[in-house]
């Protein structure tokens, strides 16, 4: 039987000896910039948290809260910098007169990157993430780009976000030809109600050395338990402009989703667990995954989401919840793995292993 995790049961991040708790905070959360989120008040409550149960891996971005996010965490931070391990993302643009303000080019990575450091008030960053691919800017000048940044000590690490399988690998593939740094974590959206990544992008993760580091794990919320079959019936929905419409504008709260919701909340009621805490246990069964990175507005929210590392599924409540958000893997691995596919290529050889 599995043990129950804590934030100091630290785990390696990709093809690296950089460690990191199991749980990653998000803070997007932090500042009210964008109409909804934490106060500052309520933002530091949140980091010790997650500091004094031995957390350290936080993840912001450039864009998150105009900025106001990376200038909370580099105040909270004071005094205790060296014990934590930040990772930031560059590509958002930030200046909408500024046509390189954005991107994935060396521009962007440098200027970004500069305008972090002062925000946070660091001399460097642990980490640092091209957030999304642009298919524009040749993939030798952002791996080149930020190898610069490394040998500069600038950054300690590097890695890449929400951009396809086939050219993550190329990356990875160009950087060790080349002795450049290498990319060690992938972060990508991955949940219960998200799982196409299972096709390509975590068997390549593993693969080619990076740490998977799932955001959304709980699916906009949906995974929470918080919306029911009238979220979907409103005839409000798509005009007031909250989460709920924010979820289903992006397709995410669906009827779907909501019945893998259901047996997440079964299997919480079974285990005097909440769904979200369930949601979150289950992505941590993925061998690729790292950290989940979670995020909440209010302490309350936060301490329930750090109740998953306490979440012990057993082998049939996994099986459950496996089989009602079960994705088709799609060409080729559902034709490779078919009986016929194997007995023409194998025939009746027996390999060990």
């Amino acid at each position: 039987m599995p043990q129950p995790l804590t934030l100091d049961t630290y785990r390696l991040l990709g093809r690296s000896g950089l460690r990191v708790s199991p749980l990653a905070l998000g803070t997007m959360t932090f500042g009210t910039d964008w109409g909804w989120g934490a106060d500052e008040s309520e933002a530091r409550r949140i980091f010790d948290t997650y500091v004094d149960r031995g957390g350290n891996f936080l993840d912001t971005a450039n864009c998150y809260t105009d900025g106001t996010s990376e200038q909370f965490l580099g105040a909270f931070a004071q005094g205790r910098r060296d014990r934590l391990v930040i990772a930031t993302k560059y590509t958002v643009p930030t200046r909408k007169d500024d046509a390189n303000s954005g991107g994935n080019h060396r521009k962007s990575l440098i200027r970004s990157l500069e305008e972090s450091l002062a925000r946070m008030k660091t001399d460097y960053i642990d980490l640092l993430y091209l957030h999304a691919w642009d298919f524009t800017t040749p993939v030798e000048e952002v791996l080149r780009a930020m190898d610069d940044l490394v040998r500069a000590g600038k950054l300690l690490y590097v890695g890449i976000s929400d951009t396809p399988a086939w050219q993550v690998s190329r990356m990875q593939a160009i950087a060790d030809l080349r002795g450049w740094s290498p990319l060690i974590a992938l972060q990508i959206e991955y949940s219960l109600i998200e799982r196409t990544v299972e096709r390509d992008l975590i068997p390549m993760a593993k693969e080619m050395g990076l740490g998977v580091i799932p955001w959304s794990p709980l699916a906009s919320g949906v995974l929470s338990g918080k919306y029911t079959r009238d979220d979907l019936n409103s005839s409000a929905a798509g005009d007031s402009g909250t989460r709920r419409d924010f979820a289903i504008a992006n397709g995410v709260l669906t009827e779907r989703n909501l019945a893998i919701a259901d047996v997440a909340r079964e299997v919480a009621t079974e285990i005097n667990k909440t769904p979200s805490q369930v949601a979150l246990a289950w992505t941590l069964l993925e061998p690729g995954v790292t950290a989940p990175i979670v995020g909440a507005r209010t302490l309350v929210q936060f301490e329930d989401n750090l109740g998953a590392l306490d979440v012990v599924l057993s082998e049939g409540q996994r099986a459950r919840l496996n089989a009602v958000s079960v994705v088709d893997l799609g060409f080729p691995h559902e034709f490779l793995a078919r009986a016929t596919t194997r007995q023409v290529m194998f025939g009746d050889l027996k390999l060990a292993g």
